[in-house]
């Protein structure tokens, strides 16, 4: 079994799904997975329920939303999706909710979701639904660039994966969904940790360099790690500001997609909604978080 069989593509007819989509078939061919596309329809608003509008006229309004839903499902991204296995599926509820709910009930390996930000406002910005995906899904999210235009479809490819983690005890399951996915492009694997520099007066701690010292133990816990998981990558460490050190080594090695880890409560990177989000919002190229 590969790395990824059913990848579930969440679309809100936006044309920011047009990057995700376009992800998600190149991810669907190199492994021939099954592709879900689903759209959420949500309940009808509270502004809409006022009494103004019967029993018999809501019903009707929430009928033709669904039916208009459905008709939209059917015909969206058609060019986009050439694949082999693709299902079409119309659910209702919470759009968040819906869709965690499906990719565990389908067993998906990948969720791929789009990024949300609007002017010059957009890199600073994490759509709720793409927020709550990341905080609750069981399986990986692939979370696209904040591009003001989709990639050209022919421009996709996965040459280099970089890897980023924080050392922490969970820091093995991104390194190894890293390495299986270069591995399954062929593709350069390079492995970064970014600590904290130490500020410190001349002389307070004599003729130490601490912050080299902890560059070093940080590569050779990398290089630990690397054996445990039996992978060889290039290693990347550096002082810095975690995100601001993550993207610029993304950007300086050309990476293709970023692999980083989710969920966990301590270390370098934080909670999700700290120093993840940042890097989701401010990274040069695809997110996976694992």
């Amino acid at each position: 079994m590969g790395l990824v069989s059913k990848i579930v593509l969440p679309v809100d007819f936006s044309d920011r799904c047009v990057g995700a989509a376009r992800h998600a078939a190149l991810l669907a061919e190199r492994y021939d997975a099954e592709i879900l596309m689903i759209h959420v329809v949500e309940p009808i608003r509270y502004e809409f329920t006022s009494l103004e509008f019967g029993g018999a006229a809501l019903t009707e309004l929430a009928a033709n939303r669904t039916a208009l839903a459905r008709q939209r499902l059917e015909g969206f991204l058609v060019e986009e999706l050439p694949v082999r296995r693709l299902r079409r599926l119309l659910r209702e509820g919470d759009a968040a909710q819906t869709i965690v709910e499906t990719a565990r009930e389908e067993g998906a390996d990948l969720l791929t979701m789009p990024t949300h930000g609007y002017g010059r406002f957009r890199r600073f910005i994490l759509g709720s639904v793409t927020a709550k995906v990341l905080h609750d899904a069981h399986c990986p999210v692939w979370t696209g660039v904040h591009w003001e235009e989709p990639p050209a479809a022919g421009s996709l490819a996965v040459r280099t994966v970089l890897c980023a983690v924080d050392l922490g005890p969970q820091s093995t399951q991104p390194l190894k969904w890293a390495a299986e996915l270069a591995r399954d492009f062929q593709a350069r694997l390079v492995l970064a940790h970014a600590y904290p520099c130490i500020e410190l007066r001349p002389g307070e701690c004599g003729d130490r360099d601490l912050n080299a010292e902890l560059g070093e133990s940080a590569r050779a816990r990398l290089e630990k790690l690397c054996q445990e998981c039996n992978v060889r990558a290039e290693l990347v460490v550096e002082c810095g500001d975690a995100p601001g050190v993550v993207c610029r080594i993304a950007r300086d090695c050309k990476a293709d997609v970023m692999v980083i880890g989710r969920g966990s409560a301590a270390g370098i990177f934080g909670r999700l909604r700290t120093n993840a989000y940042a890097i989701i919002r401010e990274s040069p190229c695809p997110v996976v978080s694992v």
